[in-house]
């Protein structure tokens, strides 16, 4: 690293104030940032205000990502061998796991980071770190056989729509990783939703079993089945759906890995474990009365097969604990983790057409996020002027 490092302060003076390339500093620090930690504070409109700073926390996020990437990596190869009637071997499974979804990653962190750049050089300010997390979110909630230019396209909606015109990192109200997901979904949904976006090579038929389908075991539920079946036509178990060995995007198959990851987070100091729990605790809720008016076999689904399907735990740890876009207050964070968890499976199961609500839900409460905490300061206040009268008197 020191010769890198000796190599960067070689080429740095042309980028600094009064260099012939100062208009082009913005996206220096940025790159120089990502190998080296900076030599001063940040500045401008995001702080953390402890003795952990923004970069530190972003590294432990995307530390905490790297179970349900390793994990999305293999299960992306295991699905392909499967279905091509291949008894592969685990590197094998791995090595095409990783050529499929290393593109996606690639492309992701290009685009955004470059209309990242772009605006921190139109507003002649630094480069915010924030998009290092949301450059593997959006590949991690992605199908594996998503065409690259879906994925740049979402990217420049995420990036711009729901970032850049609020003011950048620390001023959106929305989830950029999940924006850029829901641009998909309606955009292009043949390519979001189905039987053949799941499994890597299934679209182009070449080879496949016959009969073969990648149905996520949520697409079957919503058909009112109460077995669920992979392509071969053998039955999950609970033990499946927790190690995540089911089709579905890249990164929300595991809940295993996913809940390695909440551990990082949560006793790191990153993640509040109020939202996490509370969002759990919602879906159970809900999954209960579900449960109650059991009129349809989705209905009937136990609740906690609920929790280990779908984007669920994904969302519950990586998208609803954004600290951006969620409650700052700590009730605020029950209340507001609650809701995510309690909408998503009434979305889910009451909505035949879009048989995962995680996406919908958080999304929703990003927006009631800002009134959630407004109504919980405004109590506070009430409670202590009502004090003050009381002890006046």
């Amino acid at each position: 690293m020191s010769f890198l490092r000796r190599f960067v302060d070689k080429i740095k003076p042309p980028f600094e104030k009064g260099g012939k390339l100062h208009i082009f500093l913005a996206g220096f620090e940025a790159i120089e940032s990502f190998f080296f930690v900076p030599n001063q504070v940040t500045r401008g409109r995001v702080h953390i205000k402890d003795a952990n700073d923004m970069k530190r926390s972003l590294i432990i996020v995307l530390i905490a990502m790297v179970p349900a990437l390793l994990f999305g990596i293999w299960n992306t190869g295991f699905h392909h061998f499967q279905a091509l009637g291949i008894e592969a071997a685990f590197w094998q499974m791995v090595w095409f796991g990783f050529l499929k979804i290393l593109p996606i990653i690639i492309v992701s962190y290009v685009v955004g980071l470059g209309i990242e750049i772009a605006f921190a050089q139109w507003r002649n300010e630094e480069v915010a770190e924030g998009y290092f997390v949301s450059g593997m979110l959006i590949p991690l909630v992605m199908p594996a056989d998503v065409p690259l230019w879906m994925v740049a396209v979402a990217t420049v909606f995420a990036v711009v729509i729901g970032k850049e015109v609020f003011g950048g990192t620390g001023m959106n109200i929305l989830n950029p990783a999940l924006v850029a997901r829901a641009f998909l979904f309606f955009a292009y949904p043949s390519n979001m939703s189905g039987d053949k976006v799941w499994i890597a090579g299934l679209t182009d038929g070449t080879g496949i079993i016959d009969g073969y389908s990648g149905a996520t075991i949520l697409g079957q539920a919503a058909q009112n089945t109460s077995s669920f079946v992979n392509g071969l036509g053998e039955a999950y178990t609970t033990m499946d759906m927790f190690l995540g060995t089911i089709p579905g995007s890249i990164g929300e198959t595991s809940t295993l890995a996913i809940l390695i990851g909440a551990a990082i987070l949560v006793l790191t100091g990153v993640a509040s474990w109020k939202i996490v729990f509370s969002v759990f605790a919602g879906g159970a809720a809900m999954g209960l009365i579900l449960n109650l008016f059991a009129i349809n076999e989705f209905m009937a689904l136990p609740f906690w097969e609920h929790l280990l399907l779908g984007g669920f735990a994904f969302g519950a740890v990586f998208m609803a604990t954004d600290p951006v876009t969620a409650t700052q207050t700590e009730k605020g964070k029950w209340i507001y983790g609650f809701l995510i968890g309690f909408l998503a499976i009434l979305i889910r199961v009451l909505n035949p057409a879009y048989p995962e609500g995680v996406m919908m839900a958080i999304l929703l409460m990003n927006v009631f996020a800002p009134l959630i905490d407004h109504y919980i300061v405004e109590g506070n206040i009430k409670k202590r002027l009502k004090r003050a009268k009381v002890t006046a008197n």
